[in-house]
């Protein structure tokens, strides 16, 4: 392997760089990566990375080829043999990755509509059941809000890099009241790692849920940077996960407040701060204001709830294309990109008219082995997303709304029993009176 680290080397005095000095360059402060057969030294461009730290960290001392490839514009695709690389440079051909249709403005219109609306039934209208529906309006447009947060972080919806950042500032800090630069920092991770109970952020949700028993083993998460420890407090939860799951789905939202926080007044490095700072307290102005003008106690309580429940539908969303599918202990590798992201998603089948409810998830594979790939685009290029797993054996599923609900409650069911389990040992003397029994 080449490594152009060294900006004076030329092709008479290259280095070559083994596999085993590569993976022994996995630290923050000395960080090597290979792409395309190149290895860089990427120690001090962590902090400036637009895709944040975590990216460059997971894939340290590795060769990174295939999640470069899915994440950088198809101008940097080497012509290698691989037809995973042969996909992305003809996505790149067709003008795939840069047609982006008009989803993002009907998104941000509908979201303004359902805003604007839930506001003015507030302000211009006495009755509870008129109250509630403005509730419910709020929800849906956060919902709205997220796919926008969710498409603007992956790809430009704006027609420049500065408009892109006025609008994930607008939609997601002020209307939403969620940091944008949390939602990069935590889903790039989850992307790069998908799956892996330890490095992926969305999987990652004790106390209250567990996807699978691995977890009981209190496993060490890279993104926290703390030990998520198995306590009878967790037994507890988990033992009844199947039961919470959509209850605690309903009031996710205060998660996300507060993990937009915990980023913005910790020491990490974080582009913007300030902005991001301004956006969400204009959401902790407007949205307490309009909840104080709503005439009693029991109706703001009513109106809050009915708001956030709604959005616990995006959460449930969320869960149903990973909680279903394969997961694994350790860190990504840059070798099996394919592999992992097919292995740990899930598509939620539906008819074209139903995709706006889905924001571009309902293609789950295709968006994680395409993360730039536009979302009017994921439906034109499932036929041949299908036709590449199927002749490398890939895992593809796909399943309908309501069987990924089933198989997400099956999985939690199944984490559940386990875990109580072990808060229920059989006695000992029991279990000498079966080995006796049966030899």
């Amino acid at each position: 392997m080449t490594s152009p680290h060294s900006e004076s080397s030329t092709k008479s005095n290259r280095v070559f760089i083994t596999s085993s000095e590569l993976s022994q360059h996995n630290t923050a402060s000395d960080l090597w990566i290979c792409v395309q057969g190149k290895v860089y030294d990427v120690t001090h461009w962590l902090k400036s990375h637009p895709g944040g730290d975590l990216p460059l960290l997971n894939l340290a001392g590795q060769d990174a080829t295939d999640a470069f490839v899915a994440y950088h514009p198809g101008s940097a695709v080497s012509e290698v043999s691989t037809d995973y690389r042969r996909l992305v440079n003809e996505f790149a051909r067709l003008g795939l990755f840069d047609r982006k249709g008009h989803s993002a403005a009907l998104t941000l219109a509908f979201m303004a509509l359902l805003f604007a609306t839930s506001v003015r039934l507030v302000l211009c209208y006495q009755s509870w059941a008129v109250h509630l529906l403005a509730g419910f309006l709020m929800g849906f447009s956060w919902i709205q809000s997220g796919w926008v947060g969710h498409d603007s972080g992956h790809y430009n919806v704006m027609p420049s890099r500065r408009f892109n950042r006025l609008v994930q500032v607008v939609s997601g800090n002020c209307i939403a009241g969620i940091s944008i630069g949390w939602w990069k920092r935590n889903h790039n991770a989850h992307h790069i790692a998908c799956n892996s109970l330890d490095f992926d952020p969305d999987l990652q949700h004790m106390p209250f849920f567990a996807v699978s028993s691995k977890f009981f083993n209190s496993i060490t998460s890279f993104y926290y940077d703390r030990k998520l420890v198995f306590d009878p407090l967790s037994r507890f939860c988990i033992s009844y996960q199947h039961w919470t799951f959509y209850p605690v789905m309903c009031v996710a939202r205060v998660n996300l407040f507060a993990q937009s926080f915990l980023l913005l007044l910790s020491s990490r490095v974080v582009s913007d701060r300030w902005q991001e700072l301004v956006g969400i307290s204009v959401f902790w102005i407007w949205y307490p204001l309009v909840v104080s003008v709503l005439p009693n106690w029991g109706e703001r309580v009513m109106f809050v709830l009915a708001s956030f429940a709604i959005t616990g539908i995006q959460h449930v969303q969320f869960c149903l294309n990973h909680f279903s599918c394969d997961v694994y202990v350790g860190p990504p590798r840059g070798d099996d990109w394919s592999e992992k992201q097919t292995a740990g998603t899930v598509n939620i089948t539906c008819p074209s008219w139903m995709d706006w409810f889905h924001g571009g998830l309902q293609f789950q594979v295709e968006h994680h082995l395409f993360p730039r790939l536009p979302r009017c685009n994921l439906r034109r290029v499932s036929p041949i997303v299908q036709q590449y797993c199927k002749k490398h054996n890939l895992t593809y599923k796909s399943v309908g709304f309501l069987d990924a609900n089933r198989k997400t409650l099956e999985v939690l069911r199944n984490a559940a029993m386990q875990a109580r389990d072990l808060a229920n040992p059989v006695p000992k003397n029991l279990v000498w009176e079966a080995v006796n029994t049966h030899g």
